[in-house]
């Protein structure tokens, strides 16, 4: 065996262009090539392809370079490289977005990649348009920030993206403002669509939350023909919107205290052709001064929304009430394990019961946990209203909605809560 001499490390701004490779006769390409296989040197994201002179190059793995040693029975190799836009091979047109962001860093990075490093690139992200926004856990280890740009623009180019951005804590200021630093591009204005509506926003201002996706399309078929909304707690208009465009509601009121959702529900509302049809009350819904003009409040706040009950009671119509859609964290206890699990405490099954819960599907058991909840609410609603009347109201549950879960045992629920005022004897 012998060394091959001219295959140094490539520079990282050479990447993605050059890809090391090795050049033979066209006859020993397939000796080389098993030769290559058999010890893993072999860069299996391009294919091989035809250099002058009649020769074929092999891509080779750069960080595997140093142990490379050729069989003597293929005379000759010489170090070169792909030619520029290197044709990818049939499994790396296959694979993943993650896979692909893997092993382009793995080249930019060439000898000095890592498992750390590995484990440090994210496998899931959320995506706007040209904008991918990352976990705050992603790029973390201190090598990345020497890469500089080099590293979001690879990035932006494996998952096919102009813009990156790298999500962090969410700020405690009262408004759920969130830490989102900008990498790559100008700015953070994203489009996002959600059953045929649009909705734009700054990320680096604004929270998104696709995980509500069941409950906007659960809210886009109800009945609310002429209807007049409440939104206590609007955001970016992700209730407002699927009731103003596919649940036909008349007119709605929305109210958001985060200047920058704000910004952005005006923008939403002129977007989707319905900004005639609602008013945005800029400021803390607890201050609110309208009242007796809702047929349904949407109380679209967790962990609780319990701060906006009187509200949500000051505003229902008062000769004909409403609903009431109270959105809420409650946290179901474990089931105690069966007797024939008892000696199974350290198995999975055992610490981590199966739930019967499907993100918001029809027929989902009802915890009671969930019952419990919904009726105490019931019942404080019930209350509110007679004080705040003098006179008797009857609430009764209609439908009590699993959204998602944040944990193995705290689950969003949605109380749809029907409220209506006793007629007088």
């Amino acid at each position: 065996r012998s060394s091959v001499p001219g295959l140094g490390r490539m520079e990282a701004k050479d990447v993605p262009i050059l890809v090391p490779a090795l050049a033979t006769e066209l006859r020993f390409a397939q000796r080389l090539r098993k030769h290559l296989e058999e010890e893993q040197l072999l860069d299996g994201r391009y294919r091989l392809q035809e250099v002058p002179g009649g020769r074929m190059a092999l891509p080779v793995l750069e960080e595997k370079l140093s142990q490379l040693r050729l069989p003597r029975e293929v005379p000759s190799p010489r170090a070169t490289s792909l030619p520029q836009d290197p044709v990818p091979s049939r499994a790396a047109r296959r694979q993943t977005p993650a896979q692909k962001l893997r092993d382009q860093l793995r080249r930019l990075l060439g000898q000095s990649w890592s498992e750390e490093l590995e484990r440090d690139v994210p496998r899931a992200w959320q995506r706007h348009g040209d904008l991918v926004l990352l976990s705050e856990d992603s790029f973390r280890a201190a090598l990345w920030e020497k890469l500089g740009p080099a590293l979001w623009e690879t990035v932006a180019s494996a998952l096919g993206a102009q813009r990156v951005a790298r999500r962090g804590r969410v700020l405690p200021d009262g408004i759920r403002s969130p830490s989102v630093t900008l990498l790559l591009g100008q700015d953070g204005w994203v489009e996002h669509v959600d059953n045929g509506i649009r909705y734009t926003f700054d990320v680096t201002k604004c929270m998104f939350s696709p995980g509500n996706i069941t409950e906007k399309l659960r809210v886009a078929s109800l009945p609310c023909s002429g209807e007049v909304l409440v939104d206590l707690y609007a955001g970016i208009g992700y209730f407002t919107l699927p009731y103003l465009v596919h649940a036909a509601a008349a007119f709605a009121h929305s109210c958001e205290w985060n200047g920058h959702a704000v910004e952005a529900l005006r923008r939403n509302l002129a977007l989707n052709g319905v900004r005639d049809r609602c008013r945005v009350h800029h400021g803390d819904s607890r201050q609110l001064e309208l009242r007796d003009v809702a047929d349904r409040v949407n109380l679209g706040l967790i962990p609780s929304s319990e701060e906006g009950w009187p509200v949500a009671c000051r505003v229902l119509k008062k000769d004909t009430g409403g609903v009431l859609h109270i959105h809420h964290n409650v946290e179901t206890l474990p089931a105690p394990a069966p007797p024939q699990l008892q000696a199974e405490r350290g198995s999975p099954e055992a610490q981590h019961p199966t739930e019967d819960c499907r993100k918001g599907t029809p027929g989902v058991r009802i915890r009671p946990e969930w019952q419990r909840w919904a009726e105490a609410a019931a019942t404080r609603i019930q209350g509110l209203l007679a004080e705040l009347h003098g006179q008797l109201w009857h609430t009764s549950i209609l439908h009590i909605q699993a959204v998602k879960s944040y944990a193995p045992h705290v689950h969003h629920l949605v109380l749809d809560l029907e409220c209506r005022p006793t007629p007088p004897a």
